[in-house]
């Protein structure tokens, strides 16, 4: 096939792709013929209840699983035909990972949490403080690096694992109900970082049992007992900069009746 430039090219390509746990005589069919694009620059949200197939699709998308049967191109490549090695190294390259759990080391402050993948990737000394340094204020920690995750709320925290699935500028950022453990204030902050993301050209899928989380992205996948259920564009995302510039609306008014309110001296 060919395409007038690489934007026209998918950076992922799924095909029949199935996946079927087997325990002793029993058959546990997680995944069933899924096939669907994701393009450069997209931002789309993978929704489904339960035991709908979300998490194993993520698994396949980030190559920590393999697919029973079915084929996964990753910007162009076949990952199915990948060994090992090869296959963790461009995994390291392209996927940027975020978890719900933020899954950071509890002994490292924020600039060591981030900096261990370069120091895996042999990146020097000085390289890495400017690399690290560098996305901690952009996800604004800047103020924070030396504080350990109990340290931190749970905003900052996933903040820092943001920080750290870009340290290897990679292509893809894979999100596991990123917002799942936060309020939504929160929230909305995290939404924002991603929204900020996407709009610099990273592309993101995002799993979410949050319908309101997933209007902000550009695009839903519904998945529904292992199947690929419903497709759609979101004409308007909502922009998490305008909820959270609603927020400090009414926080400044509520600060002003309270102030009204108290008693004078």
């Amino acid at each position: 096939m060919m395409f007038k430039n690489e934007l026209d090219k998918p950076i992922i390509i799924v095909e029949e792709l199935t996946k079927i746990y087997k325990m002793d005589s029993i058959e546990l069919k997680a995944l069933l013929n899924v096939s669907f694009n994701v393009y450069p620059g997209e931002f789309v949200s993978v929704m489904g209840p339960s035991g709908s197939g979300k998490s194993t699709l993520m698994n396949l998308l980030g190559c920590l699983d393999t697919p029973t049967s079915g084929r996964y191109f990753l910007d162009q490549q076949d990952v199915s035909k990948l060994k090992d090695n090869t296959l963790a190294a461009f995994r390291n390259k392209k996927i940027g990972f975020v978890f719900q759990n933020f899954n950071l080391l509890p002994k490292l402050d924020a600039f060591q949490n981030v900096e261990l993948p370069l120091i895996y990737a042999g990146v020097s000394r000085a390289e890495r403080y400017e690399i690290v340094k560098k996305l901690l204020k952009k996800v604004g920690l800047e103020d924070r690096i030396h504080h350990r995750p109990n340290q931190l709320s749970g905003g900052q925290t996933q903040r820092v694992a943001i920080a750290r699935a870009l340290v290897n500028n990679p292509s893809i950022i894979l999100a596991d109900e990123p917002t799942g453990n936060l309020d939504t204030h929160s929230g909305e902050e995290i939404m924002q970082i991603f929204q900020t993301l996407n709009d610099e050209g990273k592309t993101i899928i995002l799993v979410t049992h949050e319908h309101d989380i997933s209007l902000h992205t550009k695009r839903i996948i519904h998945f529904r007992d292992g199947q690929l259920v419903g497709d759609e564009k979101v004409e308007n995302p909502v922009r998490a900069e305008d909820i959270l510039q609603d927020y400090a609306k009414q926080k400044e008014k509520q600060e002003l009746e309270e102030s009204h309110l108290s008693p004078r001296n």
